[in-house]
């Protein structure tokens, strides 16, 4: 019987595998809202520096920008964000801000102050490690009357259906219970289930970071690529802040992801399209069609042009391919990218952005790495100026350029401005991108190619195999 049996479990492995692979996804993934006028806009930034003393430095903004959104709010509040917790690992407590409790605090004040105030967050269940871990500020939330969303992930494609076959096959059936933690937390205190980290092994995520309040009589939204995760509080990242109907579409996108767990968000509906007036557009990007829209960006983009990159992770082959493309035409492509060697007290490899950055300077491309000392460049920002100064296109938001953010698998949010180029949001998002590639000794930022110009052959064969089975956190 035995060889049967095999030959039946690998089956139903291979069965399971390919069909959360390639299932149908749930409605409102991987769209493209429509392209809405916009009045009100803003581009907001964490940035990090050095000093000619070697002494960190921090002009910080979007939290700030969060928790005043947050108290301004009296009918409703929706905020989706992926990490979500106090955990500082092997970071230590040394200079790093409390963003969850400040968050939480600020949303439990808010109640009370208003205590008809609707508010929801919706976050990922690796916050809890999936189950085996009670999180105090979370726990606060609701008592206070806060509807607290742990994203149902079993809704997305597998993005390791290597090991997901297997997942859906037996161990995800079994439950996990926080009183029952006998292993050490790898990400904080506290202790946790085997199945938390044989869940964690999925490789997925809800990775959105989105705000949506009421602002007066209208709506205001931020997307944005910061976590409110105190180990995560010395990154760079940027945000857009925004009002009126792409707002609305926002919060449309995140009522699709909690209606997944049986919540009905309120609030209303967008409205339908409508031909835009103006010059200054604005649309939200989720998941695929944040790929589908950075591709158009670089293909668009001719001779003389300026294409400008800030990113985490570089990985998707197209986008690779796109970029190189786009270097022959002549474009004048530039990539700041962070070296892949902080992770949050941990020394990493440099995969996948060394390997990727030696392909792009053997096309051409000026690549240059953000400076960091324990801290990430975890921005994730295109920026496409045309030589003519026609309108220039930005677009931001929480999606890595990699597979697993911009195949469907995790979920993702983005948007892509456009606009004349002195636009106030516009000219600031260029001179972010400007400080931040000028570096001096006296403000250091960013650091030559030469300094992490170190791949092997190794290196850039084990990116190109973890990328395309997505074996990988990236």
């Amino acid at each position: 019987m035995w060889p049967w049996l095999m030959a039946l479990l690998l089956t139903g492995w291979v069965a399971m595998g390919a069909w959360q692979r390639c299932k149908p996804l749930p409605r409102r993934v991987g769209a493209a809202w429509p392209v809405r006028a916009v009045d009100e806009v803003r581009f907001l930034s964490d940035e990090t520096w050095f000093d000619a003393r070697g002494r960190r430095h921090l002009d910080q903004a979007i939290f700030d920008e969060m928790l005043a959104m947050i108290d301004q709010a009296r009918r409703l509040v929706v905020l989706d964000v992926f990490l979500f917790n106090d955990f500082t690992a092997g970071v230590g407590g040394d200079g790093l801000r409390p963003l969850s409790a400040e968050l939480s605090a600020a949303l439990v004040a808010q109640k009370r102050r208003y205590p008809e105030l609707e508010a929801v967050v919706i976050t990922d269940p690796l916050n809890t490690l999936y189950g085996g871990l009670e999180l105090d500020h979370l726990e606060a939330l609701r008592r206070a009357g806060i509807v607290v969303v742990l994203t149902d992930l079993n809704r997305l494609r597998a993005s390791n259906p290597l090991w997901s076959g297997l997942w859906h096959l037996g161990p995800r059936w079994l439950g996990n219970r926080p009183e029952r933690g006998w292993l050490p937390n790898a990400l904080g205190p506290g202790r946790v289930t085997l199945r938390s980290y044989l869940a964690m092994l999925n490789f997925n995520a809800n990775h959105r970071k989105t705000l949506v309040v009421d602002e007066g009589e209208g709506w205001a939204g931020l997307v944005t690529s910061a976590n409110p995760h105190d180990a995560s509080s010395l990154h760079g990242n940027v945000a857009l802040r925004f009002g009126g109907e792409a707002a609305l579409d926002l919060l449309a996108s995140e009522r699709a992801v909690a209606s997944w767990s049986g919540i009905n968000l309120p609030g209303p509906m967008p409205p339908d399209p409508a031909p835009v007036a103006g010059n200054l557009r604005l649309q939200l990007l989720t998941e695929a069609a944040i790929r589908k829209a950075l591709l158009a960006a670089i293909e668009a983009c001719q001779e003389g042009d300026r294409l400008d990159l800030v990113v985490f992770y570089l990985a998707h082959r197209g986008v690779i391919e796109a970029l190189q493309a786009a270097s022959r035409r002549g474009v004048r492509v530039r990539a700041l990218l962070d070296p892949n060697r902080d992770a949050f007290g941990l020394e990493k490899g440099g995969i996948p952005n060394r390997p990727v950055g030696r392909e792009l300077v053997a096309a051409g491309i000026a690549v240059r790495w953000c400076a960091t000392r324990g801290e990430q460049c975890h921005s994730k920002l295109l920026l496409r100026r045309p030589a003519d100064g026609g309108e220039t296109e930005l677009i931001l938001g929480s999606a890595n350029f990699t597979r697993r953010n911009l195949d469907d698998l995790n979920l993702e949010s983005s948007v892509r401005l456009l606009g004349p180029p002195d636009t106030p949001a516009l000219e600031q998002a260029t001179a972010f991108f400007e400080r931040r590639w000028a570096s001096s000794p006296e403000r250091t930022t960013s650091e030559p190619f030469a300094a992490f110009d170190d791949a092997s052959v190794w290196q850039g064969l084990r990116y190109r195999i973890m990328e395309a089975t997505g074996l990988s956190t990236f």
